[in-house]
């Protein structure tokens, strides 16, 4: 009976590893789901960065790929905030303390919103953690990116320099 539930347990940490490292998925342009996120934390509307590039990102305190995805983030701000460059994590803790210790052990520069009952995540159909969305400056959603490694960083960085060099029409 143990070996049973420990064989269960290995199993899911497993099945849940292997969606947090999965591929990127290209959306090529898409509408978003909705013009405004509900959260915990307020209302979080897209039209208020129409003209910017938006990087959201959903990420939980236990998610240890996060763990990794935060010092890239920060840079990502630091390097194209001036460019255009707009990043926005989305917490799903349960519990806010949780979420507060994870930012001290690792700073974030950027904007952080809180959601502990996953509207947001539910609207956007977030299925692994840490997954991002970017957005172009249309509002148009146009790359969803899964799991996070720093072997992807360079992947990450050209969608996003892409997006800041296209112009609006």
């Amino acid at each position: 009976m143990t070996h049973t539930l420990l064989f269960s347990i290995a199993f899911i940490l497993i099945t849940v590893s292997a969606q947090t490292v999965s591929a990127d998925t290209a959306t090529g342009k898409q509408n978003l789901p909705t013009s405004t996120l509900m959260t915990t934390g307020g209302p979080f509307s897209f039209s208020d960065y129409r003209g910017k590039v938006i990087l959201i990102d959903f990420w939980a305190s236990w998610c240890a790929p996060c763990r990794e995805s935060f010092p890239w983030m920060n840079l990502m701000h630091q390097r194209y905030l001036d460019r255009g460059l707009t990043i926005i994590a989305i917490n799903l803790d349960s519990e806010a303390p949780e979420a507060t210790a994870f930012l001290k052990r690792n700073r974030a520069d950027f904007s952080v919103i809180y959601d502990n009952e996953g509207l947001s995540a539910e609207t956007m159909n977030v299925e692994a953690m840490p997954t991002s969305f970017l957005i172009d400056r249309k509002g148009i959603l146009r790359h969803t990116l899964t799991g996070f490694t720093t072997s992807k960083e360079s992947k990450h960085e050209a969608l996003i320099k892409q997006l800041l060099n296209e112009t609006i029409r």
